[in-house]
């Protein structure tokens, strides 16, 4: 029988990953503080918005995919903690389930970005939109891990929506 990961585990693989991402994302910052005219690349929402998927999320969400999809079946962190995704035979998912996968893990990542923009932009803001987005945020977030809390595989709802497993190799 599979030993799932519970949620310690998989936060703690994540921040492992979060490592590397905040490398990158140290690496990006700095490119932007020294090439001239940076700051005009994020003069408007739109573009502030296109630029910062293209340059994180995107990159991130390919990580992940990439990562996961791969023989090791997981991501750098993931693999220090000797956990596995699989799908529901045990066996290593491909590439295109492992970016459903990643993607939909990322939605409300992606939806608080596009608020820090709205709002950087846009301050008046109407505060129920605001608010409203951010329930939206953070019940995503709350139903992924009653999710992994509840169910007896561990899973979150994006692991039951494309069929992965987290599991102790």
């Amino acid at each position: 029988m599979n030993s799932f990961a519970n949620l310690w585990q998989r936060i703690s693989a994540f921040l492992l990953d979060y490592l590397i991402l905040a490398v990158y994302l140290a690496v990006l910052s700095a490119l932007f503080f020294i090439l001239p005219n940076a700051g005009s690349l994020f003069d408007s929402r739109i573009k502030a918005q296109i630029l910062g998927f293209l340059l994180v999320t995107f990159p991130i969400t390919l990580y992940f995919a990439i990562s996961e999809s791969s023989k090791k079946q997981g991501t750098w962190g993931k693999n220090r903690l000797s956990l596995k995704v699989t799908d529901t035979d045990g066996n290593r998912v491909g590439f295109g389930k492992s970016l459903i996968r990643s993607t939909l893990k990322f939605i409300p990542w992606e939806i608080s970005h596009t608020l820090i923009w709205e709002v950087t932009f846009n301050p008046e803001i109407n505060p129920i939109i605001l608010n409203s987005m951010l329930v939206l945020v953070y019940g995503l977030l709350g139903a992924n891990i009653a999710s992994l809390l509840l169910t007896k595989t561990r899973q979150t709802l994006y692991d039951l929506v494309c069929g992965t497993y987290i599991i102790k190799k």
